[in-house]
């Protein structure tokens, strides 16, 4: 446990916390998060995470703009849904590039739990861009990234981070709900 996975773990809280309020403050402090945690992945030889937490990089801050302006006429960007194809497209594609990706880190690198980290990282991936576009769903994927990376991270001894993500099911179970009303009170205020 260092100091700086227990800072990652600070900003992480204050990440999803934000996240559920739909506060644009979420991008900056998730940046903090992943970018320690680029360098907390490499040294436990979770080598997916680390590429993740690397590509999380790019995607906090095209997240950030989305938010401000990705709505129409560049307007906040409001929470909706996935078409029911749109969603099991996108659990087919999680699917295979996580079987893809673990079979990769298997073969060709010393990774720990290769498989376990190949679905956390591509669930993950999915869940972040379906977060940047404010699809409800995106909750659904951390719910299961929380469930399968408590385990992982504990089971590598980063017990911080794994309690870091059992706040974060916590957290993603709160923020499902909440965007759910949110969405709900949305579509009753807009006229038709």
């Amino acid at each position: 446990m260092s100091w700086i996975e227990w800072v990652a773990v600070l900003a992480g809280l204050l990440c999803v916390w934000f996240t559920i309020k739909e506060n644009i403050w979420c991008w900056p402090l998730g940046l903090i998060q992943v970018t320690l945690y680029v360098w907390i992945f490499y040294q436990a030889k979770l080598y997916s995470d680390f590429v993740l937490h690397i590509i999380y990089i790019f995607l906090q801050f095209y997240g950030w703009y989305s938010w401000l302006y990705g709505g129409m006429n560049h307007t906040k960007l409001p929470v909706s849904r996935l078409s029911p194809n749109g969603f099991l497209l996108s659990l087919l594609l999680t699917s295979v590039a996580t079987a893809l990706w673990g079979a990769g880190m298997e073969h060709y690198t010393d990774a720990s739990l290769p498989y376990w980290d190949a679905f956390t990282t591509m669930a993950s991936l999915m869940a972040q861009w379906l977060l940047t576009r404010k699809k409800l769903e995106s909750w659904i994927y951390w719910i299961s990234v929380d469930v399968v990376a408590i385990g992982v991270y504990f089971y590598k001894g980063l017990h911080p981070t794994a309690g870091l993500y059992a706040v974060f099911l916590i957290l993603a179970s709160a923020g499902f709900w909440k965007w759910s009303r949110n969405r709900l009170n949305h579509e009753i205020e807009v006229p038709e």
